[in-house]
């Protein structure tokens, strides 16, 4: 039976959560930068190591990091800045070209000796809902970088700091075991990170590929969607798809279309199923359920960028929970049921 004082530290410490996440939701415009900085300098961290293990000084390997990375970004923005403009603003457009396909497949129907629901059918697939969330997606990603001149300050600013960060955190706790703790929690999610950032470039430089084959509009644009979904699991690639196939559908036909469909199941199952476990391994220790749930929670609490993060974020989260005896537990309910299985 739980004490009462028992009771009322589980009530502070439920208080204390709940206060904590409705700051930072209410301090989303700053966490997140820093967020997608902290994860940038994870990513481009081995590429600055490497340089210093090759004895240049430090000042040097920061700027040829960030000068290739800068240049990168550049180049980027430069070819889907036109892309999404011209995209977004011939979504009206698009939306005529749907909702006439969409008459046409209830002719077709009727001509073949039998007539769909034309109202109950319309009230499902609103055309303009449709092609608003298609422009969302495009644009939501493209304002992530909104703050770009202070996500590159602290990226540089975090590299500089990354070869002394650990120590620090020791000598002001005066515990050796949390460096170790902490460099554990960073070569987990550098891992990770550098990882997920490789396999996501090869799934955008497929589409990219196949999609100039097929011959829809704006290939890059959509590569790069690709690649900044792909971060997301189990549901990126679905977002990612949908605005493709409604205007391959527009653009180049039902038959276009259900090849652009075929194409993304295909990456989804062969990379998403088959060369990411194999790549990655399972080192990550996270149920399905939790993965699923940390992509609600953290999309609720800091937007797309929750998301994109939001496997690193819940992995930083395991680790500090299961290095703690008072919070082990909740490590232990975040795994996945491998691991009870080596414990047996």
């Amino acid at each position: 039976m739980m004490h009462k004082r028992d009771l009322g530290y589980v009530f502070i410490v439920c208080a204390s959560v709940i206060i904590i996440l409705a700051g930072i939701k209410s301090a989303s415009e700053i966490v997140v930068p820093f967020l997608l900085s902290l994860f940038i300098a994870i990513i481009l961290s081995p590429s600055y190591n490497y340089f210093n293990k090759k004895g240049l000084p430090n000042i040097l390997s920061l700027t040829l990091v960030m000068s290739i990375f800068v240049i990168f970004l550049l180049l980027v923005a430069k070819l889907i800045g036109s892309s999404v403009q011209e995209f977004s603003s011939n979504i009206p457009l698009y939306e005529q070209q749907l909702s006439n396909s969409i008459n046409k497949l209830f002719e077709i129907s009727i001509s073949m000796g039998f007539e769909l629901p034309k109202s109950e059918l319309l009230n499902i697939v609103d055309v303009k809902q449709i092609m608003q969330l298609s422009s969302g997606i495009v644009q939501g990603i493209s304002s992530m970088f909104t703050n770009g001149f202070v996500i590159l300050l602290s990226v540089i600013f975090m590299l500089l700091e990354s070869g002394h960060f650990t120590d620090k955190i020791a000598l002001a706790s005066g515990d050796r075991g949390m460096k170790e703790d902490i460099q554990k929690i960073l070569e987990k999610i550098k891992r990770y990170m550098v990882l997920k950032a490789l396999i996501s470039l090869f799934t955008a430089l497929v589409i990219y590929v196949a999609l100039l084959i097929i011959g829809t509009d704006y290939a890059f644009l959509w590569a790069v969607l690709a690649f900044m979904l792909n971060f997301i699991p189990n549901i990126g690639s679905i977002i990612a798809a949908i605005p493709v196939v409604l205007l391959t559908l527009v653009q180049l036909g039902s038959l276009s279309a259900f090849m652009v469909s075929v194409l993304y199941i295909v990456i989804n199952i062969v990379i998403g199923s088959v060369i990411e476990p194999k790549v990655m391994g399972k080192g990550l220790g996270l149920s399905t359920l939790v993965v699923f749930l940390s992509l609600i929670f953290w999309g609720w609490l800091l937007g797309i960028v929750g998301m994109l993060l939001s496997i690193p974020l819940t992995m930083m989260a395991k680790i500090i929970f299961d290095s703690n005896k008072d919070t082990k537990f909740i490590a232990v309910l975040l795994g996945s049921a491998d691991n009870l299985v080596k414990k047996k």
